[in-house]
Formats: C-alpha cells, sequence, structure tokens
C-alpha cells in the first residue's frame, strides 16, 4: 500500500478532521476524458436543473447543475473533456482554472473523477494529476456493465486501497452507483486529501526537491497548487504557469527556468528525450504498478470479438460504410417529414387560428397591424418547423449516443485531408449542421480542438456551409412548398451541398491563402452504446430549448423591427388618395348589391385586388421597401425580388428571421387573406415564386454570410476581425455566384 494510500485509511476511520466548508450548499466538479460518459452522468444528476454558459474569455461551454441529496444542495460544475491538466489546450487550461480557482471560496469540495472502466490505464492518468494537485478525489468507476461483459472485473476495494481514494463503481446511463459517488464525494471533501507524491526517478527527483523548496520558501503560486505540482508544471513547459511565475516573481522564475533547462540538456544527452516525457513514463509506470496488484483482472478474449469490433467490421468498411453512412443520413430526413407532417399542420393552423381571433378583436390600426402581422405571422413562420425541427434533434442525439456520430468522423478523415483538413475537423463540421439541425457556433468553438492554426482556421470558415438548424425552417418551407414530390431527397441533396461547398472552398483556401502541412488524425472510438431515453430527452431539450429561447427573444424584436421598417415611413396621403377613393368608391358598390348577387363576385374581385395595390405601394414606400427596391436590381439575376432582400438583410441577425421577415411582409402586402392562412400558402400563390426562385434562395441562404453571432465567435477563435469580414464578403459573393448559375438552370429545367 503507498503511503498516501494508508494516509487516506487511517483518515477515514478516524473521522478526518472536519474541514470548515459550510456543508449546507458544496461545489462538486466532475472530471473525466472524452467519452467516459461524464456528461451522462450530469445530466442523470441534475436532469433539467442545469444550464449552459460559457467561461470568461474562452469558447468552452460551462455546465452547470443542482441536485439536493441527503440534505447537502449539491453546485454539479461539468467540467471539458480532457486527457490532462497541462496547459495544450482550452479545456485543459478551463479544467485546471475551474479545480484551482484564484477566489478560494469557488473552489469545489471534491471531485468525481469519471473513468471508462475498460480504458483504466489512460482514464487514471488524469486521475494521478487531479491528485497531485491534493484536490479529494472520488473515481467513478463508469460503464462497468460493459466492462464486465468484455470480461474486466475490478476489485474496488482493493483499488480504493492502492489508489487511497475512494472508487465506486458506476453505469452513469442507468444512475447505478452515481448517489453512491457523490455522498463519497462530500465525504471525502470534509476530511479532505494530502496531495499524491510519486517519484519521477533519479533524473528529476532531485530538481524537484530543490525547485519545490524553493517555491515554498516564497511562497510562489502556493496558495492555489502544491508547490511540488508548480514544480512538476514548470519541467513539462506548461505555458501558463511559466507565465504567472515570471509575473509574480521574475527572479524566482529565472532560477526555476535554470533548473529545468539545466535537466532538460541532461535527460536529452542521456535518455535522448524530454523532461515532459519522463513524467508521463513515470506516471504511467506509477498506474501500471496499480493494477498489477490484482485490482483489475482480464479475462482472456481472444476466442471472440467484441460487439462492437464486429459492428464496426460492417459500418466502417470500406465500401459499405459510406453507403450505410448516407443511408443513414436520408433516412433522417426521410422520417423527419413523414413523422412531421401532422404536428407542423398543427402549428400552423394553431398559429392561424390566434393571428385571426386578434385580428376580430383588435380595432385596424398600427397595433393590431404590429401584434398580427409583426409578432404573430412573423413567429408563426419560424414556430410552425419546431415539430420537424425536434425530431430532426432526437435523431440526431440517438445517433451521438450511438455511438455513430464518431463512426462518420472516421470513415470521413480520409476525405477531408484530400481537401486540406484534419480529420478532427469532421466533428466541427457535423455539429455545425453536416447532419442538419445543428449550430455554426458551437461547431466554431469545437475548432480549438484542432492543434494547426492554419486546419483550425480552414475549418472555421467554411463549416458555416452546414445545414443548421436556424437555416431549417428556410428550407423546410421552401422544399414543403416547391418539392412537395420528393422532400426528403431534396433536403438530403441540400445537406451535400453544403458538404461539397465546404470541402471545395476548403482546398481553395489551403491551396492559396492558408497554406500549410497537414497533420496527423489521431481519434478514439467510443464502444457502441443503446441509448437512454433520458438521455436522448435531455439532448434533444437542450438544443430544442435553445431554438425556443432564441425564437422567444432574438426573433421576437427581429420581427418587431421589420415589422417597423415595413410600415413606416406611411404612405404619402397624395399617393395613397387615388387608391382609397377607388376602394372607397368599390366598397360602396359592393355593399350596395346583396349577397345573392352574381354582379357582386367581380366588384369584390376589384375591391381585393384595389387593396392589395395600396399594401403593395405602402410597403414599396416604407424603409424597408426603399432598401429592399435599391437592392433588387442587383438580385433579380438570382430570382429575388424586394422582400427576399430584406429578409436576407435580417438573416444577417439570425437565419430564422428569414422567414419570420417574410412572413411579416406578405402578411402586410397579402394578396387574399381569405384564400391565403399561411406563409407557405402567399408564396405558392405569389406568381414571382418558382421552384427555379426558390432552389436559388436556398441556396443562397446555405452559402452566404454567417449569423452575428456566429461572426462573433469566428472572432474570438481566428483572432481577427479581417477573417470575419472575409466570412461575411467572401461567403456572400460565393453564395450570390452558386445561386445566379442555379437560377439560370432551374429556369431552363423547370420551366
Amino acid at each position: 500500500m503507498t503511503q498516501a494510500a494508508a494516509d487516506f485509511t487511517r483518515r477515514r476511520q478516524d473521522g478526518g478532521e472536519a474541514n470548515p466548508i459550510h456543508l449546507q450548499e458544496v461545489r462538486i466538479a466532475l472530471a473525466g476524458n472524452p467519452n467516459c460518459g461524464k456528461t451522462t452522468a450530469f445530466n442523470e444528476y441534475t436532469g433539467t436543473h442545469q444550464h449552459v454558459g460559457n467561461y470568461p474569455g474562452v469558447t468552452v461551454d460551462k455546465k452547470e447543475g443542482f441536485i439536493s441529496l441527503d440534505g447537502v444542495n449539491v453546485r454539479m460544475v461539468d467540467l471539458p473533456g480532457t486527457y490532462s491538466l497541462t496547459a495544450y489546450s482550452q479545456e485543459e487550461i478551463v479544467t485546471r482554472a475551474v479545480l484551482a480557482p484564484a477566489r478560494i471560496e469557488e473552489k469545489p469540495l471534491a471531485v468525481i473523477d469519471v473513468v471508462d472502466t475498460s480504458a483504466l490505464e489512460r482514464n487514471l492518468f488524469l486521475t494521478v494529476q487531479i491528485r497531485e494537485m491534493g484536490l479529494p478525489v472520488v473515481l467513478a468507476c463508469n460503464m462497468m456493465d460493459e466492462a464486465r461483459k468484455a470480461g474486466i472485473h475490478v476489485d474496488v476495494k482493493k483499488l480504493s486501497e492502492q489508489l487511497g481514494i475512494p472508487v465506486v463503481p458506476t453505469v452513469a446511463r442507468s444512475g447505478e452507483g452515481l448517489k453512491e459517488a457523490l455522498r463519497e464525494a462530500i465525504a471525502v471533501g470534509r476530511i479532505g486529501l494530502e496531495p499524491l507524491n510519486i517519484s519521477y526517478g533519479p533524473d528529476l527527483d532531485p530538481v524537484l526537491t530543490r525547485m519545490e523548496r524553493l517555491i515554498t520558501d516564497k511562497g510562489l503560486l502556493t496558495d492555489r497548487y502544491p508547490a511540488r505540482w508548480v514544480a512538476l508544471k514548470i519541467l513539462e513547459n506548461d505555458t501558463v504557469v511559466l507565465e504567472e511565475v515570471g509575473r509574480l516573481m521574475p527572479d524566482v522564475s529565472a532560477a526555476l527556468l535554470a533548473e529545468r533547462e539545466e535537466v532538460a540538456r541532461h535527460v536529452q544527452d542521456t535518455l535522448r528525450t524530454s523532461p515532459e516525457a519522463v513524467i508521463a513514463d513515470y506516471r504511467y509506470g506509477y498506474i501500471r504498478s496499480v493494477l498489477r496488484t490484482g485490482a483489475v483482472r482480464r479475462e482472456s478474449t481472444r476466442d471472440r470479438l467484441a460487439f462492437t469490433d464486429k459492428l464496426d467490421k460492417v459500418l466502417t468498411n470500406t465500401i459499405l460504410g459510406p453507403i450505410i453512412m448516407l443511408g443513414v443520413l436520408y433516412a433522417m430526413f426521410q422520417l423527419t417529414f413523414v413523422l412531421g407532417a401532422y404536428p407542423q399542420g398543427w402549428v400552423e393552423e394553431g398559429f392561424g387560428w390566434l393571428g385571426d381571433s386578434v385580428s376580430a378583436l383588435l380595432p385596424n390600426g398600427f397595433v393590431k397591424s404590429l401584434i398580427v402581422s409583426g409578432i404573430i405571422d412573423g413567429l408563426g413562420g419560424v414556430m410552425s418547423f419546431v415539430p420537424l425541427i425536434v425530431i430532426m434533434f432526437t435523431l440526431v442525439a440517438l445517433l451521438e449516443d450511438f455511438g455513430y456520430m464518431a463512426r462518420m468522423a472516421y470513415m470521413l478523415d480520409r476525405v477531408f485531408r484530400a481537401f486540406g483538413l484534419h480529420g478532427a475537423s469532421v466533428m466541427p463540421f457535423i455539429i455545425a449542421g453536416g447532419i442538419a439541425g445543428g449550430c455554426a457556433i458551437p461547431g466554431v468553438m469545437a475548432t480549438r480542438t484542432l492543434r494547426s492554426p492554419k486546419e483550425k482556421l480552414a475549418t472555421l470558415l467554411t463549416l458555416p456551409y452546414m445545414a443548421c438548424g436556424a437555416k431549417l425552417p428556410v428550407f423546410l418551407l421552401l422544399v414543403g412548398v416547391f418539392f412537395p414530390e420528393n422532400p426528403a431527397r431534396t433536403m438530403f441533396l441540400l445537406t451535400l451541398a453544403g458538404w461539397a461547398a465546404a470541402l471545395l472552398m476548403a482546398r481553395i483556401l489551403r491551396s492559396t491563402i492558408i497554406r500549410g502541412e497537414s497533420t496527423p488524425f489521431v481519434m478514439e472510438l467510443p464502444p457502441y452504446r443503446t441509448p437512454t431515453l433520458r438521455s436522448v430527452l435531455t439532448h434533444c431539450w437542450e438544443r430544442t430549448w435553445m431554438y425556443l429561447k432564441k425564437a422567444g427573444t432574438v426573433l421576437v424584436a427581429v420581427s418587431i423591427l421589420i415589422w417597423a421598417s415595413m410600415t413606416f415611413p406611411t404612405l404619402d396621403p397624395q399617393q395613397a388618395a387615388p387608391l382609397e377613393a377607388q376602394i372607397a368608391a368599390l366598397q360602396e358598390k359592393v355593399d350596395a348589391l346583396p349577397e345573392e348577387d352574381a354582379a357582386r363576385a367581380p366588384l369584390e374581385d376589384e375591391l381585393a385586388a384595389a387593396e392589395a395595390r395600396l399594401s403593395e405601394e405602402a410597403l414599396r414606400y416604407s424603409f424597408a421597401g426603399r432598401l429592399g427596391m435599391a437592392i433588387e436590381p442587383f438580385t433579380r439575376p438570382v430570382g429575388f425580388d424586394w422582400r427576399t432582400d430584406v429578409a436576407l438583410l435580417g438573416g444577417i441577425a439570425a437565419k430564422e428571421a428569414i422567414v419570420s421577415t417574410l412572413g411579416t411582409a406578405y402578411s402586410l402586402g397579402e394578396q387574399d387573406p381569405e384564400e391565403a392562412t399561411s406563409l407557405a400558402e402567399r408564396l405558392e400563390q405569389d406568381p414571382n415564386w418558382n421552384k427555379a426562385a426558390a432552389l436559388s434562395l436556398m441556396l443562397f441562404v446555405l452559402l452566404y454570410s454567417p449569423c452575428f453571432v456566429a461572426l462573433v465567435v469566428i472572432r474570438q477563435e481566428a483572432g481577427s476581425w479581417g477573417w470575419v469580414a472575409f466570412s461575411m464578403i467572401f461567403n456572400t459573393a460565393f453564395a450570390y455566384a452558386v445561386s445566379a448559375a442555379a437560377y439560370r438552370i432551374g429556369m431552363a429545367v423547370f420551366a
């Protein structure tokens, strides 16, 4: 038994000394490698009592949730998945900052380290580093059910004794063991643990001792970290620690760096390696010594292949794999349209009824116009697609939880490398909408996993071409109206068009302004798992709620702004007078005739036409109308009229605003309110619209400037407003060229 293990056992038996932390509310951090089931555990712990934001200054998701257990309120912090605590990526920097914050009151009481039991040696590498920081840790040996099936048996008691920390077997997707792990975390946090101190061999130990003594004497960062841990980070050439040390104590920093340089030269001359590699070797040596004690036993499985391996032989096959992948994507769209047709109709009818009811209650005027045309008709077009989007998000969540998304990345790696991208670029593309329904914002954030700056830049500049969830309402609207004979095929081809455009543009960028060597792709394929209902519903709800929240905040504001720009200034009375006089005269004639008179119908048609002309003139006279009319000569070659131009300008704020803007525009300038109750019907009746114009608009929306929030995130990741300007201007010019070609071809094919 190690000294740390002995100390831990003694303190548990003695009851420990109470940590002066108020246990009515505590912070517990969830840590772990990617694909270890950590997020599933977090969702199981917190359910819907969670919120997502960003850590200050970085684009890494910050998830926190709440749970009450045995009278203790727990604030659970889901840390980014990471393999290490050395500052090589944003995930590692953020994880370390949460575990050792500048403000002591924000420090977690304890850490639940979720590990994949079938890959303990690799997963324990992070555990060792957390222990070296001196944090109380509970090891949650997750996926125990899969480990047992694979012939892996863990002696939890013996492993706990060897590591000197509580060890709890868990199955996150069913909730097994999670409450026990949380109870242990609260208990061990109250007791506290000494930092783990392992030997790093005769070359590094003497240097570490000298550095540790100097750091302790000077009190350098010892309020946040153990002195030995700081020394280790300096030997590992950790940039964040080196910057902090240099800023706080330049003289001490120089002495510590001199020690590092000396030992680095020594290990290079004698061992042909680096201090970082020596440290990693000894950590793994410590882990192997723990596992060799009999804490983990493996049965021979040579006579059989695991279920995952058998399935991968088919799903990732060189020939069958891509065919199956395309089939899966196509089936997703087919299911979305088949299952979503009825609820979509119900939502449309509901908004139509709401608009009619409000219209009947309110007198004519600006208030009625704002509520009915600006808000109800604007949002109705967007909200009617919520059922389809829910279905799409559910299917995506199923693929993610099953483990198929990672296989898609694996299969597409060779294709991506041929276009100058990295295999790790696949996941950002998929997240951004490679499987329709994603979002460019988290897609851009996901590029931080790319170590090559040039591959990262090429990825984040081209992933906005994906069919994100914000573009889906536009596509679903136009496909349903103009391509009803096979909507799934059209949506499938649109998704492929986004991929093709992104890869083509990536190849051009990597061959011109972003030249550079490609880096190798290494990725871990998680085992296949049966998705749980709770996990799928949680993932689906998170994404749907983001969509609904955006519709209820950003899109309401955009809808009101668009309505105002389409309403004001009101039509000049001198211009309106002739039409108003004509309408009044026709109305008088209609009212004078009985309902059954055959002469009434032609007059009513003439009256409706006159009212439509008045609405049209009022729209053209408004701010939005003038802007749209000014742009229209440039967009006519791609099949857009001034209404579409205004909608596309609103789409730069949020792509969903395109549908709401069209809804407002066609409501204010409605041709026949008795015959057209939805935006789809209004577009279908408009002679300016046809299949060629619809195809052109869909391609333009697919490819043109990213939305405002995505542009801000691109600025954060790319580090320059120049690339933001490039993304806006170049993407829009590219979209214009593609749409112009598509419109001309469409006019010839669909004529």
